[in-house]
Parts: structure tokens; C-alpha cells; sequence
């Protein structure tokens, strides 16, 4: 159940980051092409923002929760 758990999570965090750089990429491309997004840059800092708060997540997950081959657990790194 822990290693479905976690890798479940890691798979949400990566979908989130994966969604975000999506929208930044097609803010990049077509700026203007987005009517409800006037401000380009300050949606772009948010969207950034976004991502690096999924890629914390992620990296603490990693690091204090991984799971090594054989379901080992590795306790703080």
C-alpha cells in the first residue's frame, strides 16, 4: 500500500508540473491569443510558481519517501 501511495503521488506531482509547462509553453507561443490572460508575464510567474511548488513536493518525496528495488524502504535518504 506505501509503494502504491507513492507511486501514485509521484505520478500526480509530474501530471501538475507536466500541465503547467504546457500553459507556459502556449502562453510563450501565442501571447496574445489568450483573451483572459492580459498580463502574460504575471500568468507565466504564476504558472512557474505552480511548478515549482509541485517540483518541491516531488523532490521531498524522493528524498525522504523513495523505495528502492525488492520494496526496501530507505529511510532519509
Amino acid at each position: 500500500m506505501r509503494k502504491d501511495i507513492i507511486e501514485a503521488s509521484v505520478l500526480h506531482f509530474k501530471a501538475h508540473i507536466e500541465k503547467h509547462r504546457v500553459n507556459v509553453e502556449n502562453l510563450l507561443r501565442n501571447p496574445v491569443g489568450v483573451a483572459e490572460h492580459p498580463d502574460v508575464m504575471e500568468t507565466i510567474e504564476k504558472e512557474l510558481a505552480i511548478m515549482a511548488e509541485y517540483d518541491d513536493k516531488l523532490s521531498v518525496l524522493n528524498k525522504y519517501f523513495s523505495v528502492k528495488k525488492n520494496d526496501k524502504e530507505v529511510i532519509n535518504g
